[in-house]
């Protein structure tokens, strides 16, 4: 986890208790505090670290750096081999880690296998959609030149794989993407579970983020970056480009009926109809 100083506190309570209720509890927690924190923030980690201080490993940076940096400085600290990402704003399912280290048990050629996500506005009983990402290795594959193929707050992946491409580099919003596609040129073997094992945090302004030219810019450099070295085509790349241009110019209204009805499916959970 990575933590700044804008979360809030009773949002930080609930991803660390979604994750000391997993059915297969980890060995290890490292929280990276990205910078100052308030001091409602450092009350909450100071209990968690004295309540289970051989769990909770606390790495505090001077200042704010960045969420791929931060997450770096965090590997440094992780123990294990098999890392679970998490942000501070999710709330995990019970059963999340159990399934994930599965299919690494099963499958010990795997190096990220990350799930789908439920996201939610308020409250986590109140569904707002599914983000939907593919299964298979080469439908990963084709997809992250163009997106990425994950959702990151729900991966498990190697320390080693990471280590191997030399980490998260300093890409605003889209460092995920840059080291997805890097890990997948290397070699690295995928699988999303197909099934929603982390409740997203969102909210009606993602919509307006989403706008914003620095976002858009930075999404259609990392393609540009791509299809110099080959990973993606032209086509990729006019697309994105196209794409981040005529969101960044369209009304939000309009954004929001393009995310809603056609970027996003109808699903069926639980026998009531939402938006994937």
């Amino acid at each position: 986890m990575s933590l700044y100083v804008k979360e809030k506190p009773e949002y930080l309570i609930e991803s660390l208790e979604s994750m000391l209720q997993q059915t297969i509890l980890p060995k290890q927690i490292v929280i990276v505090l990205d910078g100052k924190i308030t001091s409602e923030l450092q009350v909450v980690i100071n209990k968690y670290k004295l309540s289970n201080p051989n769990l909770f490993s606390i790495v505090p940076l001077e200042q704010n750096i960045g969420l791929g940096l931060a997450l770096n400085k965090g590997l440094e600290h992780c123990e294990f081999e098999l890392i679970a990402r998490m942000d501070t704003d999710d709330i995990s399912y019970p059963e999340r880690c159990e399934l994930q280290l599965a299919e690494f048990n099963n499958h010990p050629e795997l190096d990220i296998v990350g799930t789908l996500t439920s996201e939610f506005f308020e409250s986590p009983d109140k569904i707002q959609s599914i983000r939907i990402v593919p299964e298979n290795h080469e439908e990963i594959l084709k997809f992250s030149r163009r997106r990425s193929p994950f959702n990151h707050p729900t991966v498990m992946y190697r320390k080693s794989s990471i280590q191997a491409v030399g980490g998260y580099r300093d890409i605003l919003r889209k460092e995920d993407l840059d080291l997805f596609a890097r890990m997948l040129e290397n070699g690295c073997k995928t699988k999303n579970i197909q099934k929603e094992l982390l409740y997203f945090r969102s909210n009606k302004d993602n919509y307006k983020r989403r706008k914003s030219w620095t976002n858009n810019s930075n999404y259609i450099k990392v393609i540009y970056k791509f299809w110099r070295r080959g990973y993606s085509s032209l086509w990729d790349l006019l697309y994105v480009t196209f794409a981040q241009i005529g969101m960044y110019i369209a009304p939000t209204w309009l954004l929001k009926y393009i995310s809603d009805s056609i970027l996003r499916k109808k699903h069926k959970i639980t026998g009531v109809e939402k938006n994937d």
